[in-house]
């Protein structure tokens, strides 16, 4: 696991539930039901995500004020979990991503889970990886000077071998030369992840001006070199790109009584579809000309379309969304037309970018009953 996840959460339901999702998505959970547990291992640990069951009492100020002045963890990402009813903006502007609503559902959970994973995941790729082979020269406090070798490199980390688990817990001290360059690169950086083979990455702490100029003058020079997981779009992967379900419902649950999260045995897709009443336009690809509709759910891997009037054949189509503060323009594929009701529409991802909008506007869904649940 090279996520890690700190819970901040007195209520034990849905701590477990919390660190359940958690694990499922890859990510090492540490649970404390204590503010005063969170904030001593806010000092000692560094996290990627920090779930904070918030209160709006001076506990939980003090823990988001310390977050934010945490060496350690004030660029990590913040769930903040409060009341059905509780207006989320203040707590927007104390820094959260994403909000959670009490009581927690397992259903929204995930969703709102996952697309903070594919944030964090996308953020620790920002900077494309250049490889290289080059020696350094490790350190680190109770230790001798180890050697390793850097096997790629980007403005913000690195990659490396050496013979010996790294520790995960303190700065780690490095010293090397980039292929051409003399002069020294020296910096300090912190484990982000290690596996069984010795390879370890390190994200970058402490930069020098000089030393930042040298890597950035390096990266410039070789930037045809970039590994191709940067810029290749990601291929939706079968199990996920099924079709949407061709059923419509037309009735069969009475309006205000539909659950937000729709199970159907013919949803053979394996993923959640949610319930939404979201006004978009839909183009047929190549045209200009708007056609009005209701998306009237979504998944990750496509939604179903109200219009009167559905686009007809295997149409390729662009929907755009407004929902909130959110826009959404994405392509997509018709795969079931009913005549009066509207047709589904399959997703077709151009990259890794396009899905973790959709996962945005999910998570924006999921959050809750209110509007003010939105994502900064």
């Amino acid at each position: 696991m090279d996520l890690r996840a700190l819970v901040v959460c007195p209520d034990q339901g849905s701590s477990t539930l919390l660190t359940e999702v958690l694990s499922e998505l890859g990510m090492a959970a540490e649970h404390t039901p204590s503010v005063s547990g969170g904030l001593q291992l806010l000092e000692s640990q560094r996290f990627d995500v920090i779930v904070l069951d918030y209160r709006a009492d001076e506990d939980s100020e003090k823990f988001l004020a310390r977050l934010r002045q945490s060496a350690r963890n004030r660029a990590s990402m913040l769930i903040a979990i409060v009341d059905g009813e509780f207006n989320a903006r203040p707590v927007f502007g104390l820094g959260a991503n994403f909000v959670l609503y009490r009581p927690l559902s397992a259903e929204r959970t995930r969703i709102s889970l996952r697309a903070a994973r594919g944030l964090m995941r996308r953020e620790r790729r920002r900077a494309p990886r250049t490889p290289l082979n080059s020696k350094a020269n490790v350190a680190y406090p109770g230790a001798p000077e180890v050697n390793a070798l850097l096997t790629d490199l980007s403005d913000g980390g690195t990659s490396l071998q050496t013979a010996n688990r790294l520790p995960s817990s303190c700065k780690v001290y490095f010293e090397f030369a980039l292929p051409g360059q003399q002069p020294l690169v020296r910096l300090s950086g912190e484990v982000a992840w290690q596996d069984s083979s010795g390879r370890t990455g390190i994200r970058f702490v402490d930069v020098p001006q000089s030393s930042r100029r040298l890597i950035q003058t390096w990266l410039q020079q070789n930037n045809t070199n970039v590994t191709p997981a940067a810029g290749v779009p990601a291929q939706v992967p079968a199990s996920k790109s099924a079709g949407v379900a061709s059923d419509v419902r037309r009735g069969a649950i009475p309006e205000g009584k539909e659950s937000p999260l729709v199970t159907n045995p013919s949803n053979r897709r394996g993923e959640l579809r949610m319930a939404c009443k979201l006004g978009a336009e839909v183009y047929r690809l190549g045209t200009s000309v708007p056609n009005r509709c209701t998306l009237s759910d979504i998944s990750e891997g496509g939604c179903y379309v109200e219009m009167p009037s559905p686009l007809t054949g295997q149409a390729g189509v662009e929907i755009l969304v407004r929902h909130a503060d959110t826009k959404l323009r994405i392509r997509g594929q018709v795969l079931a037309t009913h005549p009066g009701f509207g047709m589904g529409v399959r997703f077709v991802f151009r990259d890794d970018v396009e899905r973790e909008e959709v996962m945005r506007l999910l998570a924006v869904l999921a959050a809750g009953p209110s509007l003010d649940a939105q994502m900064r």
